[in-house]
């Protein structure tokens, strides 16, 4: 089975990190993301998206991330329920996390010094396999229309 979700928006409200019982890093925080199409005002709207993020992926999101931050989250699509005080069954759907990246530039975000990007480990070796970034390094390029095959 797949449970796969891409999602890319600006976070809420500042991000805050908690540590579980088990000393485990957590933070829950909502990632507003914009419709591809407008409403019958020619407005565009937003979904709002809750999202859970675990240990180091949690703790770089509150070093790195604020209010406003525009962020690039993958994870799976969970569901959980749980009884209130008031006795009443409620339903949660939530993204978890597995890995995002930081997708403002080092000008618009003021708190950040650099640009990480989580994943399983920090310090591994460049992925060079299928799931290498074929756009990251090298020099950039400039284009005219009369380039363009099309």
């Amino acid at each position: 089975m797949i449970n796969n979700t891409v999602l890319v928006g600006r976070v809420t409200k500042d991000i805050e990190l908690k540590q579980t019982q088990a000393n485990k890093s957590v933070t829950q925080f909502v990632l507003a993301v914009n419709r591809q199409f407008k409403n019958a005002n020619g407005e565009r709207e937003a979904d709002f998206i809750n999202i859970v993020a675990w240990g180091k992926t949690a703790e770089l999101l509150a070093q790195y991330a604020h209010k406003g931050s525009q962020i690039g989250v993958v994870g799976r699509i969970q569901t959980r329920n749980y009884e209130n005080q008031q006795g009443q069954r409620v339903y949660v759907t939530e993204v978890v996390a597995e890995s995002m990246t930081l997708l403002d530039s080092k000008g618009n975000n003021q708190n950040q010094q650099a640009q990480p990007q989580t994943q399983q480990s920090q310090n591994q070796t460049p992925d060079f396999g299928r799931n290498a970034d074929p756009f990251s390094g090298g020099s950039s390029m400039t284009l005219s229309d009369d380039d363009l095959p099309f």
